[in-house]
């Protein structure tokens, strides 16, 4: 007789595959051109460097076949100076300068992308599950007892049939309205999120990179609500001595400037692109290191003032921060400092909103972010 063949599961230890050259710089690459606020000459050079130390290529793959290979892959592109007279750097030769496509922009996003968006309270029709059933178009999972007026789509007979089998047996089958049965269905909702980011110069001061997090909170944000949430909203805007919106695109090119910190200004603006959205749920997220510093007055003049808390800029502060709440736009600030007098306004002014307020240093920044999001949603469900 036949041994009878044994059959089951063969488990053995995981082994990681050896990643490819290419994949294993392109990883790199894409934190160092985000840091370089797409320079990719500075990003090569930062890559060369790396190279030298720890020793990332080898001679069969050197950090040219990598730029090779991007190239090939449409990841970079090269682009000449039709005003030299000559190809690229004027050497007669055919080599030009180096940017990168829009394709590796969407994936820069993609690789900023950590977490989900959550819960939302009611509004019009959009992608987002709320607490509230009714007539909306998201399965709950949910039964009840069927209503006049509710479509016939929506009974559930599978939940019917068996009520009518309860409440008249089996022997002669009988179905009546009372029997019934409906599956809610849970409204989605739309939200509308302006993105506030400080470009001071003290988003580079003290030998910290802050503006490179800031950055990489924005394109994760923006990446989910274009792709998964395309009904939502997301405006994101940059102040320093003025405020001015830019575009999802640009985000990999964002620096900081020589500027002040025109918290208002980022704050006027940031309302006035809400009231232009009829979603119900409208929120502002502002990123910021540093105490407001700088007005516009009416007059076209810059009003600067660097030395402490400024009692007449912190004022103005205070006020579009009241405005906000009686418009329903809450405010949650994300201050990267920890001086105490700093803090101190920031009390006041989320007080006067009624908003929330995080101390958070550049670590986990992102993350802290998305769950907040999650959570305001949730707590303005009514």
């Amino acid at each position: 007789m036949m041994q009878q063949e044994r059959r089951g599961f063969r488990f053995e230890f995981y082994d990681p595959k050896e990643k490819d050259p290419f994949d294993k710089l392109f990883d790199i690459f894409k934190e160092l051109i985000t840091h370089t606020s797409g320079d990719f000459d500075e990003a090569i050079n930062w890559l060369r460097e790396l190279d030298k130390e720890y020793k990332l290529t080898t001679p069969d793959y050197t950090v040219d076949d990598f730029i090779e290979d991007l190239k090939q892959r449409g990841y970079i592109r090269e682009e000449f100076d039709p005003e030299s007279g000559q190809d690229g750097d004027g050497s007669g030769d055919q080599s030009g300068r180096f940017s990168i496509t829009a394709k590796t922009e969407q994936l820069l996003r993609k690789h900023a992308l950590e977490q989900i968006f959550g819960n939302m309270r009611k509004s019009g029709a959009g992608n987002h599950k709320t607490g509230k059933l009714g007539e909306g178009d998201a399965h709950s999972g949910d039964f009840r007892s069927y209503r006049f007026g509710d479509g016939l789509d929506r009974i559930s007979m599978t939940e019917s049939l068996r009520n009518a089998q309860i409440n008249h047996g089996m022997g002669n089958f009988n179905l009546t309205e009372d029997d019934l049965v409906v599956e809610d269905t849970r409204f989605k909702a739309q939200m509308s999120t302006v993105l506030m980011i400080d470009i001071s110069h003290s988003m580079i001061l003290y030998g910290e990179d802050r503006i490179t997090p800031a950055k990489k909170v924005a394109m994760a944000l923006a990446e989910l609500i274009t792709t998964r949430y395309p009904k939502d909203t997301l405006d994101i805007l940059v102040f320093g001595n003025d405020a001015w919106t830019i575009q999802i695109a640009d985000l990999p090119y964002l620096k900081v400037g020589p500027y002040h910190t025109n918290t208002v200004a980022g704050l006027q603006l940031a309302m006035d692109l809400l009231r232009r959205k009829r979603n119900t749920n409208k929120q502002i997220f502002m990123i910021t290191d540093g105490k407001p510093s700088c007005l516009r007055l009416k007059d076209g003049r810059y009003y600067k003032n660097s030395n402490g808390l400024d009692e007449y800029i912190v004022e103005k502060c205070y006020t579009m921060a009241a405005q906000a709440r009686r418009l329903h736009i809450p405010i949650t600030t994300f201050m990267i400092a920890n001086d105490p007098y700093l803090q101190q306004f920031v009390d006041e002014f989320t007080e006067a909103n009624q908003g929330k307020a995080f101390y958070t240093g550049l670590k986990g920044l992102g993350e802290m972010i998305f769950r907040d999001y999650d959570a305001n949603r949730r707590r303005r469900i009514k």
